[in-house]
């Protein structure tokens, strides 16, 4: 067994035992939860992408990538990382860390509404949607057919600098054309829904015992939230780390999907480091088992541990 594998199965062991401060686990129906003080926070599945390793890591070589994506049973191309929407019940809150898909993007997407509906929850219930960022799997989500609201009643809350370079005009122009279908896409659904947002900065209490960290790089504002009760907190990560293989193992390595790469390595480096540290859960948007679990370091690199 190599030592990396073998601190992997330690980790494991010692969240399974209660080494790590623990939250109480709840039911897991959609994807998994936990309750953290008066919160109920639960994981639901918008579905998954359907995203090529060379689009993914388009500056790593077959014999760099492979290896690692083997080593978590990864063969596929491809990819097809899931989407794991956050919803945390707090009193009368009900509040959605990101929206989904929609119908709009992806057939292997947009399933929240039914993923609402399993956890008892219509959207004329929810109260908040808070942004980590406008791409398409995280915005696209916020309109139903007609292109109205989805959410009618809720409050939409996203952070300034995020909405700054999405709601800008010229954005369409310099984005790329790769991305600028999404540029399009973001303006039109925040134009829509500009008289219901609310923008924040980095450090502010959002919510009660929710707080925004600025995580930029993958988009240029885009934001992770600690949800802490007490000594125990979670940390709502977005897209700020990725995946559970290479931005684990080698996070100072380019991912495509990011805006800034060496914005977005050095937020990951730092970040992974802190979790590890502190101890800190995390909710990851596009880890697996729902994105539920643990940073652990092992050797020179970090491993997701579920919990």
């Amino acid at each position: 067994m190599k030592r990396r594998d073998f601190l992997q199965g330690v980790a494991a062991g010692a969240v399974a035992t209660g080494v790590f401060p623990s939250l109480t686990r709840a039911n897991a129906q959609a994807g998994d939860a936990l309750t953290l003080g008066d919160m109920s926070i639960q994981t639901l599945s918008d579905g998954n992408l359907l995203l090529p390793k060379g689009f993914l890591f388009p500056d790593l070589t077959d014999e760099q990538l492979d290896p690692i994506l083997s080593r978590h049973g990864i063969t596929q191309d491809p990819l097809e990382p899931p989407l794991n929407i956050t919803l945390m019940r707090d009193g009368d809150r009900v509040v959605l860390f990101d929206a989904g898909s929609g119908p709009a993007f992806q057939e292997s997407a947009g399933r929240l509404p039914a993923a609402l509906e399993e956890a008892g929850v219509a959207p004329e219930d929810v109260t908040h949607v808070v942004f980590t960022h406008a791409h398409p799997d995280h915005l696209w989500g916020v309109l139903d057919d007609f292109d109205d609201p989805l959410f009618a009643n809720a409050e939409h809350m996203i952070g300034q600098a995020e909405w700054d370079y999405w709601f800008d005009p010229e954005t369409i122009d310099t984005i790329g054309e790769e991305r600028a279908t999404m540029a399009a896409g973001a303006y039109r659904r925040m134009e829509i829904l500009e008289d219901q947002i609310t923008r924040f900065k980095d450090g502010e209490e959002i919510l009660p015992g929710v707080a925004a960290r600025a995580t930029h790089g993958h988009t240029p504002g885009h934001m992770s939230f600690e949800l802490r009760s007490g000594s125990e907190s979670v940390m709502v990560l977005g897209d700020a780390i990725g995946n559970h293989h290479v931005s684990f193992a080698h996070p100072a390595w380019h991912v495509g999907t990011d805006h800034n790469p060496d914005m977005a390595a050095s937020t990951r480096v730092s970040l992974l480091d802190q979790l590890a540290h502190d101890q800190i859960r995390v909710i990851g948007y596009h880890l697996p088992g729902g994105g539920l679990g643990q940073v652990v370091r092992t050797d020179d690199a970090y491993s997701f541990i579920l919990i």
